[in-house]
């Protein structure tokens, strides 16, 4: 399509999407999303680099800052047109690939403590749990800067194996049950019961019950800051397997 042919013109057609026509016709597409912390993260699926432009600056007239998106670094283009209109990078979350049988990750006698008990999860206590660690996430890193991937999904028991200790939730793990490639979305002890081996029984029993049914391969997305989930997944043999860039305009 030459573009220099045609009018292309921006429509906000609700409070969080924008279209591009032309002729009537969409071309391009944008859209805000807002996260459960508050944070507006943008979207635009436009072929055309001059429709994305458009499109991102009647987001960018429209929406208060700051702004934020996330971006696949090896997609150097798309990288490119959000940098161009002022987005700069704020933090890199990696992406992991680990093999499930217990021979490669070396996880096959990995018990939890003594003390401690591996258990599916019954709704109640495991929101109990998961309040608790969001508030100690807060006080501590902060939640906007845990993998977008764990940022207040639906609360599904059935994603969930929890450590218990003394009848009380004390860890827990979250799997997306992909078809082809299962994702760790979370996985996360309670402050004074870290270092002692619980979110590495975690993670063999999720790792292991996958493998059962006959998936060779995990995924789990890590903060480059997060220095001890890199060491995890890593001892089990995870690799990185790509990045993303969340990028923000102040």
């Amino acid at each position: 399509m030459d573009m220099d042919k045609h009018v292309v013109v921006v429509t906000r057609v609700s409070e969080r999407h924008w279209h591009a026509l032309d002729d009537d016709q969409v071309i391009g597409r944008g859209e805000g999303t807002r996260r459960p912390d508050g944070r507006m993260f943008l979207s635009v699926d436009a072929w055309d680099g001059a429709v994305f432009a458009q499109l991102a600056a009647a987001m960018l007239t429209d929406l208060p800052r700051p702004l934020y998106t996330v971006v696949d670094e090896a997609d150097l283009d798309l990288l490119i047109s959000w940098e161009r209109i002022g987005f700069g990078p704020r933090r890199r979350e990696w992406e992991y690939v680990m093999p499930t049988d217990p021979q490669l990750t070396g996880l096959g006698k990995t018990p939890p403590p003594p003390d401690v008990t591996i258990a599916a999860a019954d709704e109640e206590p495991l929101r109990e749990l998961d309040r608790v660690i969001r508030d100690e996430v807060e006080a501590t890193v902060g939640w906007q800067n845990m993998p977008a991937e764990v940022l207040w999904p639906p609360l599904d028991p059935a994603r969930y194996t929890v450590a218990v200790h003394a009848g009380d939730y004390v860890g827990l793990v979250r799997v997306a049950p992909l078809p082809r490639q299962p994702r760790i979305g979370l996985i996360a002890v309670r402050d004074g019961l870290r270092r002692r081996g619980i979110a590495r029984a975690l993670l063999a029993e999720v790792l292991g019950a996958t493998h059962r049914r006959g998936i060779e391969t995990a995924s789990a997305d890590v903060n480059q800051a997060n220095g001890a989930a890199i060491a995890l997944f890593e001892s089990v043999g995870a690799r990185r397997a790509g990045s993303n860039l969340e990028l923000v305009l102040r």
